[in-house]
């Protein structure tokens, strides 16, 4: 009996030590585990730099924001910002940090990283169920984890001792107010948003600081699971969610029963979370495009940078342009669906009325509902507006396509249609260039021209006028006017060579292939409505031609300036030159094809000048005109292929005009544009010629006025009355 005893008691010591021994060798295991884990924890350098993504944003011309871009939507806002004052007690307060706390880790201000007693709870409850069944996060955990990718997300031990270890750094690098504002501004809350100000934008259209108790519980409550407490998905499930966090809250003592139970009774406020494109959404797709080309060389990241990009745009011209443009659309899809009608055959090849039921596709057209995708290349009235500064080249107003059919096709800058007439002060001005005055008389005659055509074999072409008209001599300023086409034919044929219009308009920034044959003259090769526009700005410009420019400066995350853009400007045209061509156009609008922009809808009246143009079978309506402050481009048809025709009589000026007239009429009277006229350079000189004849007038002339470059002023005296009425009083100097 005392030989057992005497075993028992050296046996103790000795599974005492064991178990001391063991002990050790677990604390350095675990100290060994803990050394191993930590190489692999971010530097603490990047816990001291808290670098968010963050969106960029896009602004106009008059401050105001167009777009945000983003892969992650975020905004950040420092925590003061987050709260709200509360004038009863005197204090700031936030429901959203309350709600936080309650919700997420009540125990927040009062441990080190991690809730001793909520580790040990987790731990009972995970080794009784034998598997991972309860967490144990406190926020300083879940910020870690949303810091760092390289933690991993899975549920792991490891991942488990990172977030601690990561957790305990934060909490002696930062104060408790520090790492809830980086908690609040890096957490997501579902639908692409992180962060609370993102969240507070996207669900309630409002700062975070202007939250209600209710919005703070409902955004809160999505935090466990962002997709399955979505309001905008299961609302229900949000709801109760919401009530949750808003017990919890009153639970902790953090509001009143009277405000748990008025939030309580609150409804889901939540704000449409459709795509919203933002204002301007072909021109800030032509921002964001442009920026990505230069984001290298600026080494800049777009959409995760933070950037502050300021533009051309005015939003003031925006909206009157998005107006002029859906009235202008909407009255030539009234026009073409009457041809649909009228011509059943081309309108059940179209409409693909085999497939589709014929009344729901009247019911499209007719505006009634959407149409279908498929069909709307061949059925829907497409068009685009841009207007540019002509002195600078910054684009004022864009639009791309239909506004009530947004794509993403921009056809202001991407669409390449044959321009017709449009084309036509390509020729004029080479003419002009080369010393040919206004008053160059041609035959306005029938002509024949042996052209090659699509297949390689030579036939005979026979333009012709679209008034169908014929006569005598008539002059450039005339022909031009009246938009005559067997003039411009005549002019590529004797006058100036197709080569020589193909060279004058890339010298004015026409970048598509031009075909060098004579019918060039009618304007059958294909251009971009941004660089016709463009091109005319030029006349207004005084023959400086400016790159059309939308970005103006860029500001990084601080507001500093990393880029600042100026207008890039070329001489490409005397200014007498263009000052000629200038007065041509004027023409047009006071007495040619263009003149309903006079009178269309009360008239624009200020000073400008025009061109109208329509493509063969009016498949393109254009309309192209510019003032000395505003250039501005209109283009209508149907996307295609094939090539629909827009209808009968649907020409530049009916189909396009309108649109361009509303939109400036709009633009000059919401900015109040002061008026002013086109400068006449010292090398232009007026004179008195006949109304005849078109020589310089003589004593018994009827007499009109005309302009002419200075060093290329005519010396014919006109024969036609150089012998009658010998009495008349009338000078050739009356007029120089």
């Amino acid at each position: 009996m005392t030989k057992t005893i005497q075993r028992k008691w050296t046996t103790w010591p000795r599974l005492l030590g064991l178990f001391f021994i063991c002990l050790i060798l677990l604390f350095v295991i675990a100290g060994i585990y803990i050394v191993f884990l930590s190489k692999d924890l971010p530097p603490l350098e990047k816990l001291e730099n808290f670098d968010p993504d963050l969106v960029t944003k896009v602004y106009s011309d008059d401050g105001i924001m167009l777009k945000e871009l983003y892969t992650q939507r975020r905004i950040f806002l420092p925590l003061e910002q987050m709260r709200s004052f509360d004038p009863s007690t005197g204090r700031y307060y936030s429901d959203l940090v309350n709600a936080v706390v309650a919700s997420e880790d009540h125990r927040f201000y009062n441990h080190w990283g991690i809730s001793m007693r909520d580790f040990l709870r987790a731990v009972v409850v995970n080794l009784a169920a034998m598997r991972y069944k309860q967490g144990f996060s406190s926020l300083s955990q879940q910020l870690a984890r949303n810091l760092y990718d390289r933690i991993g997300f899975s549920k792991t031990i490891n991942r488990k001792v990172k977030e601690i270890l990561t957790a305990v750094q934060m909490e002696k690098r930062y104060t408790k107010d520090e790492i809830m504002e980086m908690y609040l501004n890096s957490i997501y809350f579902g639908h692409g948003t992180y962060g609370a100000q993102a969240a507070a934008k996207r669900y309630f259209a409002k700062d975070v600081r202007n939250l209600t108790l209710d919005e703070s519980a409902l955004l809160v409550g999505l935090l466990p699971a962002p997709e399955h407490y979505s309001p905008i998905k299961h609302p229900e499930v949000a709801l109760r969610r919401r009530n949750t966090v808003l017990r919890l809250m009153l639970n902790q003592g953090k509001i009143s029963r009277k405000r748990y139970k008025s939030a309580k009774s609150a409804s889901l406020n939540v704000v449409d979370l459709s795509d919203d494109q933002g204002i301007a959404p072909y021109f800030t797709e032509h921002v964001r495009r442009q920026l990505e080309q230069i984001s290298d060389s600026l080494d800049i990241d777009i959409y995760r940078g933070g950037l502050t990009v300021y533009t051309t745009l005015d939003t003031r011209m925006q909206k009157a342009a998005e107006v002029a443009m859906l009235s202008t659309v909407l009255a030539n899809q009234e026009k073409l669906n009457e041809q649909f009608i009228e011509e059943r055959e081309l309108f059940e090849e179209l409409a693909w009325l085999g497939i589709h039921p014929e009344d729901s596709v009247k019911l499209m057209l007719a505006g009634e509902k959407p149409l279908y995708e498929e069909l709307r290349k061949k059925l829907l009235v497409q068009g685009c507006l841009v207007a540019v500064d002509p002195s600078s080249g910054y684009i004022k107003a864009m639009v791309g396509g239909r506004p009530d059919y947004h794509d993403d096709f921009n056809r202001s800058t991407q669409a390449r249609r044959q321009p017709g007439s449009v084309f036509k002060p390509f020729l004029y001005t080479a003419a002009i260039d080369n010393g040919y005055p206004v008053t160059k008389k041609l035959m306005n005659q029938p002509i024949m021209i042996n052209v090659m055509g699509a297949d390689g074999e030579w036939k005979p072409w026979r333009p012709r006028n679209d008034d169908r008209s014929v006569g005598d001599r008539v002059t450039l300023r005339e022909g031009l006017t009246r938009s005559l086409n067997l003039i411009s034919v005549r002019l590529v044929q004797e006058l100036i060579p197709p080569r020589e219009v193909v060279d004058m308009a890339k010298r004015m920034h026409i970048s598509t292939p031009l075909r060098a044959v004579d019918a060039i003259a009618l304007g059958t090769s294909e251009v971009y409505p941004i660089e016709m526009v463009s091109a005319y700005a030029t006349f207004a410009n005084g023959g400086i031609y400016c790159e059309p420019m939308s970005i103006t400066r860029i500001d990084d995350r601080y507001g500093i300036t990393i880029a600042q853009f100026y207008p890039k400007r070329e001489e490409v045209l005397s200014e007498e030159t263009a000052f000629m061509m200038s007065s041509l156009l004027q023409s047009v609008i006071k007495k040619g094809t263009g003149r309903r922009v006079g009178w269309w809808n009360g008239g624009f009246n200020r000073p400008a000048g025009g061109k109208t143009g329509t493509t063969q079978n009016w498949t393109d309506a254009w309309f192209v005109g510019f003032t000395p402050q505003l250039a501005t481009g209109v283009w209508m048809g149907v996307d295609g292929p094939p090539q629909i025709s827009l209808g009968d009589g649907q020409m530049g000026n009916v189909a396009a005009l309108p649109a361009w007239v509303e939109f400036m009429q709009t633009a000059y009277d919401t900015l109040s544009i002061p008026y002013s006229e086109f400068k006449k350079p010292a090398g232009i000189v007026q004179l008195g010629i006949c109304q005849i004849t078109k020589d310089l007038v003589t004593p018994n002339c009827p007499v009109e006025k005309e302009y002419f470059i200075k060093k290329y002023s005519p010396s014919g005296i006109c024969q036609l009355h150089s012998k009658t009425n010998p009495n008349s009083s009338r000078r050739r100097s009356d007029f120089d």
